[in-house]
């Protein structure tokens, strides 16, 4: 069977709304939680959640989970056609976060410094996974392994949609969509002119790439065509988590069903906004006919 073979992030959640009646508190302050919701988080398993409602199996693989999160964790996952079997449970490692929403905020605390300064705590690709796959979804966190995945992709010729990684990379020159967010540009490169940035993506990059700018107009090109834009759907969210990782899902899934750099630049928006226009983070994001009437009411094609 055709599948994605999502390998990166994956870690448990935990979500605590604010009462819409206090601001995110300020040191030695108090604020009210109205509501506490169970989820998960990780760039990889919210790909692979979102292709599930888009109708694309996966194959997820990445770090390993903490064995006391692991059973609420996959318990999570259980409505979803997500191959978990790669999963690997350790008692003392695998990462964990908790996500502050308030009324326009969303602050997060985990334990990911100490994860990717420390020993290796994740899974390295398998070939099989690779060679049977239709295409990868590759998060470039994970040091040689991530830059192996890439080259397996190449050595077997499968696409693969990673994100945040230099456009000097293997991984970010062979990929065939890339998405660029303002946090690798900002740790990466912060004095470099993003115009000049980007022309230095599509130089060393073969694929389509992608900047984005959280609401504002994101921009997109391949090498030797001139830059693009596209103005995010205008929306109030309810929580920003997992959007750019459900804007990957759905720029998978215009790469799949080989529609046009436009098309699926404008699908994978939709499935962004629509992902925050609920909580918690992807688990009750809507499926593809809702995205589908979503983008009728707000754009034609």
């Amino acid at each position: 069977m055709c599948y994605v073979y999502s390998y990166g992030m994956i870690t448990a959640s935990t979500v605590y709304i604010l009462d819409k009646s206090f601001d995110y508190p300020k040191p030695n302050d108090y604020a009210e939680i109205s509501e506490i919701l169970d989820s998960v988080g990780g760039e990889a398993v919210n790909t692979a959640i979102m292709l599930s409602k888009l109708g694309i199996r996966s194959k997820l693989n990445g770090n390993w989970l903490n064995s006391k999160n692991a059973t609420k964790f996959l318990a999570l996952l259980n409505p979803f056609d997500i191959d978990t079997s790669r999963l690997s449970t350790h008692d003392k490692f695998g990462t964990e976060e908790i996500v502050l929403v308030d009324k326009s905020t969303r602050t997060i605390f985990g334990n990911f410094a100490h994860f990717h300064n420390g020993e290796k705590q994740w899974n390295s690709p398998d070939e099989d996974d690779v060679r049977n796959c239709s295409m990868v979804a590759l998060d470039p966190y994970f040091r040689d392994d991530a830059a192996r995945l890439a080259q397996l992709c190449v050595q077997f010729g499968k696409p693969y949609v990673t994100l945040d990684c230099k456009y000097d990379s293997f991984i970010a020159r062979h990929a065939e969509a890339i998405i660029v967010s303002h946090e690798l540009r900002n740790q990466a490169y912060t004095d470099c002119d993003h115009d000049d940035l980007f022309e230095k993506y599509l130089t060393h990059c073969k694929g389509l790439i992608i900047f984005t700018f959280g609401s504002e107009t994101l921009w997109f090109a391949r090498h030797g065509k001139l830059k693009k834009v596209f103005t995010p759907f205008q929306i109030t969210p309810l929580d920003t988590t997992g959007a750019g990782d459900s804007f990957r899902a759905g720029i998978i899934y215009g790469l799949l069903q080989k529609w046009d750099d436009e098309k699926t630049i404008e699908f994978a928006s939709a499935v962004a906004a629509n992902v925050c226009l609920t909580r918690p983070h992807t688990l009750n994001a809507p499926g593809l006919d809702a995205i589908l009437s979503f983008i009728q009411q707000h754009h034609s094609y």
